[in-house]
């Protein structure tokens, strides 16, 4: 017999599960944050939720704010359990269940006059998002905010209006700073390399469009902390809600499964004040990017690179990826030949080891996070997590083989079949595009290259364009297992 999660039911609850050490009613708001996905509730809420267990910094809750339509139903399923989430963390021995509950309200999306009403409280030092990588409309391959992006030209004709998250940032903050209120830190949660700087770009472009003067007094007063964030987190679905339902008898709506590691390293920027969070293991640091640089390229281009060969070779959970030897292999000799070596020193981290370290939290069959997950929204993924990889080697003359062969399994993925003939199911706001030029390719190699907003200046050096066209040739003719083996043997770029 199930459970249905509630702050009511909490004394239940525990008999499976670890609750809240503290008194919910306690809380205070400190923090509205945008893009309350599993992500945000298995990171951040839960370095909030222990610290708030140690019975300190009661005044740092979190408001949740949704944007767009989807947020709705996040906000209705959360709303309906009193904004509590059971966490199941999972390592390859143990599996334990903790109900977090540093969130204390949602703000609807749609509802722009009360969201920005919330950001204009005092009480709110920092708002922090984790809105993906592609929420930020910026061009993939240069990394510059676009400003003639649909949404932004909308939001900067109608700024007291706004639909975008940083529209609603822009006019939380002139509100602040009409009444004389200090402005709150923005910090961004996401894996993008400099993603306070990209969050700066971002809220200071759009600001520029309409109101000069307001950008300008962003730009001198408010903070954009960079940080590095780690924790692989795969999306809820009937599983997940079934094996809490079972095996923890917790009637959640949507809880979130996540691996037992995480890792959160960020710049100590905070003007409007900061919770405590050095006391739960976040580190602050002077410059976040050497961190960000090692997490983004091992691990997210990890991920990246073992995404395709996995799809075409129909190969669902990454675990099981990482079984193939093939596939495990061809991480290795990828990370190990050619990014490890590219990746500057970070203090006190042996990079090899960070990598075993990586490799280890693949193969957890626990997490059951899954290849079309890891494959999905390569059009901004590619561009910040292995483009950057291949672009400093090409400026230090050194080769790209195994590099190469990443860019193109994912062209042969978006040719739309597996090698065994099954149709791939793409989950990418520029799918038709990617698919068109993948297609393209069987009579010109160079179409795929030619997405110059995405391969950018990768794309005019004739030895990628050399390796590329070979390495699909090669997939074409002699399927992903084979061309792997190839790679692995020394022969590919032979």
């Amino acid at each position: 017999m199930t459970t249905k999660l509630s702050l009511a039911t909490l004394d239940a609850v525990k008999a499976t599960a670890a609750i809240p050490a503290y008194d919910r009613a306690a809380l205070t708001a400190g923090i509205v944050h945008f893009g309350v996905g599993n992500f945000h509730r298995a990171h951040q809420a839960v370095y909030l939720d222990d610290l708030f267990n140690t019975g300190k910094e009661l005044d740092w809750a979190i408001v949740g704010a949704g944007v767009l339509p989807s947020d709705e139903a996040m906000r209705t399923k959360l709303a309906e359990q009193d904004f509590l989430t059971t966490v199941v963390e999972q390592d390859n021995n143990r599996s334990a269940a903790r109900v977090t509950g540093p969130m204390i309200d949602y703000l609807r999306p749609g509802q722009a006059a009360a969201t920005i009403e919330r950001l204009a409280d005092p009480a709110i030092r920092i708002v922090s998002l984790t809105i993906t990588e592609g929420g930020y409309f910026i061009d993939p391959a240069s990394g510059a905010f676009n400003p003639k992006h649909p949404a932004i030209v909308a939001d900067s004709e109608n700024p007291d209006d706004p639909k975008t998250v940083f529209g609603l940032i822009i006019a939380g903050l002139k509100a602040r700073r009409d009444n004389g209120i200090v402005p709150f830190t923005v910090m961004s949660c996401d894996n993008i390399p400099g993603n306070g700087e990209v969050t700066h770009a971002a809220i200071f472009g759009l600001a520029r469009l309409s109101d000069p003067e307001l950008a300008a007094w962003i730009d001198a007063n408010v903070a954009f902390p960079n940080g590095m964030v780690d924790r692989i987190t795969p999306a809820t679905g009937p599983r997940e809600i079934g094996i809490v339902a079972t095996e923890y008898e917790i009637d959640d709506n949507w809880p979130v499964f996540c691996e037992e590691f995480k890792q959160w390293v960020l710049e100590d920027h905070f003007p409007a004040g900061r919770p405590a969070l050095e006391t739960v293991g976040v580190q602050f640091v002077p410059d976040v990017a050497p961190y960000e640089h090692m997490k983004i390229r091992i691990l997210n281009g990890g991920h990246a690179a073992i995404a395709y060969p996995a799809a075409l070779l129909d190969i669902h959970f990454v675990h099981e990826a990482m079984q193939e030897p093939i596939i495990q292999a061809f991480l290795e000799k990828l990370e190990n030949d050619e990014i490890i070596p590219i990746v500057p020193p970070v203090p006190d981290t042996d990079l090899k080891a960070y990598y075993k370290q990586v490799e280890t939290r693949l193969f957890n069959p626990k997490i059951a996070d899954t290849i079309p997950r890891l494959a999905q929204d390569g059009s901004n993924r590619q561009p910040k997590f292995i483009l950057p990889s291949t672009l400093d080697r090409l400026r230090q003359n050194l080769d790209v083989v195994g590099l190469s062969l990443v860019s193109a399994l994912w062209c042969r993925y978006f040719e739309g079949m597996s090698d065994s003939g099954k149709p791939i199911i793409f989950n990418d706001a520029n799918a038709e595009r990617l698919q068109a030029a993948a297609l393209k390719t069987r009579d010109d190699p160079m179409a795929f290259l030619a997405l110059s907003d995405i391969f950018g200046e990768v794309a005019q050096s004739e030895l990628f364009r050399q390796r590329f066209a070979h390495a699909l040739k090669t997939l074409r003719d002699k399927g992903t297992r084979a061309t792997l083996q190839l790679y692995l043997d020394g022969e590919l770029g032979a």
